[in-house]
């Protein structure tokens, strides 16, 4: 079986390595839409369903990133919505990658695994995000999902997902932590790669025909300085790179990072309001009249500029 991150891989490829984040905050929709609806939650359902909707005829992006706080902070009925979110992008043929950004031990490790990645569990979803921090040992009960689904796991498993692990994320404060000296050599991310190659070894027993890891890294495309040397030290080693778009992530340094194994580029805000900038949308925000068809024509267009964009600075660098 191909594990999903080998399945995104080939995805990025036919489609470009766009990923659409569903982060969706009822901020980001207008009041004319809203006001249709009966709950936020169902208003951001309908436009996910709708992007979703835009980006499967138009093949514009590879892959769906639904970040999980944002759900979170609607209540019950914004979980209904995470998990219809996620269902809809499997229905339309797509990988979803559940930004959820786990890290704890022991049996609380397990309990999130098995939330996020148990066969059956309402929360079930392809590929997860990782917090590290707390240790290496956080990470093994994620990690036994990854493995096919004939390999002997420790929980009942569906076999074949994929994580990707905090490595230099796209925030300022990644300094306070990431880039840290350690006193052996090295910085703290250094680390961390390290320990991920590590794992990516073992896996490749497992899946020996296979180009890349299910352990993937997140690499933020928001600083340039180390962008060649983090993707010439884990080549093997799909990256989910965030930043891009609003955080002011350039394109040439996403495309840096999609050289060798290649990633998946993270572009939310610029997506999801994307009917703000929309000159074509200026008569219909001035008079408050805008509704769902228009603003997921502007993020399904911003879908298609951004990877074109993506694409034509991989071409200008000769990747």
């Amino acid at each position: 079986m191909k594990h999903l991150m080998e399945q995104l891989q080939e995805v990025a490829k036919q489609n470009g390595p766009l990923c659409v984040g569903l982060d969706t905050d009822p901020s980001y929709i207008p009041e004319s839409v809203l006001k249709v609806f009966s709950s936020p939650a169902e208003a951001i359902l309908a436009y996910n369903r709708e992007i979703i909707k835009r980006v499967a005829a138009e093949k514009s992006a590879c892959c769906f990133k639904i970040q999980i706080a944002y759900y979170e902070a609607m209540g019950i009925e914004g979980l209904k919505a995470y998990i219809e979110t996620i269902k809809a992008v499997h229905e339309a043929g797509f990988i979803a990658i559940s930004d959820i950004k786990r890290g704890d031990i022991a049996d609380t490790a397990k309990a999130y695994a098995r939330a996020h990645f148990g066969k059956g569990s309402d929360f079930e979803t392809d590929i997860i995000t990782i917090n590290p921090y707390m240790g290496f040992d956080t990470l093994k009960p994620f990690t036994e999902y990854c493995k096919p689904s004939t390999a002997p796991v420790t929980n009942e498993a569906v076999g074949g997902k994929g994580i990707f692990v905090l490595l230099r994320t796209s925030n300022p404060g990644m300094v306070d932590i990431e880039q840290q000296e350690l006193k052996a050599g090295g910085r703290v991310l250094d680390k961390t790669g390290g320990e991920l190659e590590r794992i990516s070894a073992e896996f490749k027993a497992l899946y020996p025909e296979q180009t890349c890891s299910p352990i993937g890294a997140v690499v933020g495309c928001t600083e340039e300085s180390d962008a060649r040397a983090l993707r010439d030290a884990y080549p093997d080693i799909f990256f989910l790179i965030p930043g891009y778009g609003a955080q002011g992530g350039a394109a040439r340094i996403a495309a840096t990072l999609l050289d060798k194994a290649g990633g998946t580029v993270n572009s939310s805000r610029g997506i999801l309001c994307a009917w703000k900038k929309d000159e074509s949308l200026a008569e219909s925000r001035e008079k408050g009249t805008l509704c769902l068809k228009d603003i997921a024509d502007a993020a399904g267009k911003a879908c298609r500029d951004s990877t074109a964009d993506l694409l034509n600075e991989k071409k200008e660098l000769g990747l």
